[in-house]
């Protein structure tokens, strides 16, 4: 009886055991996931630190942004960017372009407007004959243009001709004296004010710098004047004289900024990178220099 009774009394307790030591089983089995966890939480945390170190010291440490794309991937790029020193050529862009050549009337790429004039006794040196159709024979002073920009003239009504466009040269350079005069003369017809909506004050002219010129087609008709915007020859302009380093000086809806009516006639030279860089932007010559817009008025 005493044996049944330590027997049933062992096997409960063999029971009991069993309980416990399962009891404490399933603990440890998920005493682990509490650290797991709190690691994941403390890994978080560690990432929101290091991009706040990189945040708060990119400028200290070159090196940081590097570790950080190794990190965080496609997102790192855009923060190392927004850390990447700017690009020269691009600032100068941003900034206005070559301030210098800007202001340097020697300059293909000089600024010549209402506000920015060229000195009182400029001349250029290097005038020349362009080889190419005018609307008249003489070779007088309007027939020239500074050699580079000749050149590339010569260029450009070659490469119209090859597409079937012929255009005839009718104002090129102007010397101070004879825009002078000019200007006298459209004041006595028109008066000052509304003088300056299509011609320049003296030392204010493209014409001045030799790198100027206005251009009809080649029977001269519309010469100068606003019916030439309706042209073959102002469409194929409008398309290409920007391959050959030309603008249109005067373009439609900027007037506010150029300061004068809209010349499709009017082209000026600026050199293919500038051309190129105004006509992709749509932009003037003043917006690429980030210049002070001038009024129409």
């Amino acid at each position: 009886m005493y044996s049944k009774k330590g027997a049933v009394t062992a096997t409960i307790a063999l029971l009991l055991a069993a309980v416990v030591f399962a009891g404490c089983g399933n603990q440890a089995a998920n005493a682990p996931q509490t650290p797991v966890q709190n690691g994941t939480n403390a890994a978080g945390s560690n990432n929101v630190s290091e991009n706040g170190a990189v945040n708060d010291g990119g400028a200290k440490d070159d090196q940081a942004p590097e570790g950080n794309n190794a990190a965080n991937g496609s997102n790192a790029e855009t923060g190392n960017s927004a850390n990447q020193a700017p690009d020269p050529a691009d600032s100068d862009k941003g900034s206005g372009g070559d301030k210098a050549a800007m202001t340097d009337s020697e300059s293909v790429a000089v600024l010549i407007n209402k506000q920015f004039a060229l000195p009182d006794d400029y001349e250029p040196k290097d005038l020349i004959y362009p080889d190419v159709r005018f609307t008249f024979k003489d070779k007088i002073e309007k027939r020239m243009m500074r050699k580079e920009a000749a050149a590339a003239l010569e260029e450009l009504f070659e490469g119209a001709e090859k597409d079937g466009v012929y255009l005839a040269g009718v104002s090129a350079y102007r010397s101070h004296r004879t825009q002078t005069a000019l200007f006298n003369r459209y004041v006595e017809k028109d008066g000052e004010e509304l003088a300056k909506t299509y011609s320049a004050v003296p030392g204010h002219s493209e014409h001045e710098t030799g790198l100027a010129i206005d251009v009809s087609g080649s029977d001269g008709k519309c010469a100068a004047e606003s019916c030439f915007g309706d042209t073959k020859e102002a469409a194929w302009l409008a398309d290409h004289a920007t391959e050959y380093g030309f603008i249109i000086r005067y373009p439609e809806g900027k007037e506010d900024i150029t300061g004068y009516k809209y010349e499709p006639w009017h082209l000026r030279y600026v050199g293919k990178e500038i051309a190129a860089d105004i006509g992709e932007r749509d932009i003037t010559l003043e917006e690429y220099y980030d210049a002070v817009p001038v009024s129409g008025q």
